[in-house]
């Protein structure tokens, strides 16, 4: 080990001669250790055969089917008449679609909850995932109404799921 002065009183005039190495085998060393503990965590990983994706592009907005009942029970599939017998065919025939198409529902506000129950049933039962149901925003006395108080109302229905 060298051991110099830096003192200039003593006199000697010769400069220090060799480098302290003591510092930097202890940040070594401390290296060394960060290292030793590290090396395991980086090589343990789960080995995953991870299955290949497909480019076909697809499609965002799904087409949609709108169901219209009236007061008196009558189904509408896109404006035309439909028996109720006759949804689960027709729920069964673009349930295997992709993307499968998304089914709104508007119905009268005197249409009977037994017509309403059997058509969501049928679209259930045919394997249809995504039913919404189209109201009017702002219903007399409603929480909507209430909150778009001063708010111009709108002429077009919301989908809400």
């Amino acid at each position: 080990m060298a051991f110099g002065s830096f003192d200039s009183k003593q006199g000697s005039g010769h400069a220090m001669s060799e480098i302290n190495m003591v510092p930097l085998i202890d940040v070594m060393l401390v290296l060394l250790v960060i290292f030793i503990i590290t090396a395991p965590l980086l090589a343990h990983s789960v080995r995953i055969n991870l299955p290949q994706a497909s480019s076909e592009q697809i499609e965002e907005n799904p087409k949609t089917i709108d169901l219209a009942i009236d007061a008196g029970g009558v189904v509408f599939w896109n404006d035309e008449i439909v028996l109720l017998d006759d949804l689960t065919g027709r729920f069964a025939s673009i349930s295997h679609e992709r993307p499968q198409p998304e089914v709104r529902i508007r119905a009268d506000l005197n249409t009977r909850y037994e017509t309403l129950a059997r058509v969501m049933a049928s679209a259930r039962r045919s394997g249809i995932a995504r039913i919404g149901f189209i109201t009017q925003p702002g219903a007399p006395g409603s929480a909507a109404a209430e909150a778009a108080e001063g708010a111009p109302a709108e002429a077009a229905p919301h989908a809400a799921h």
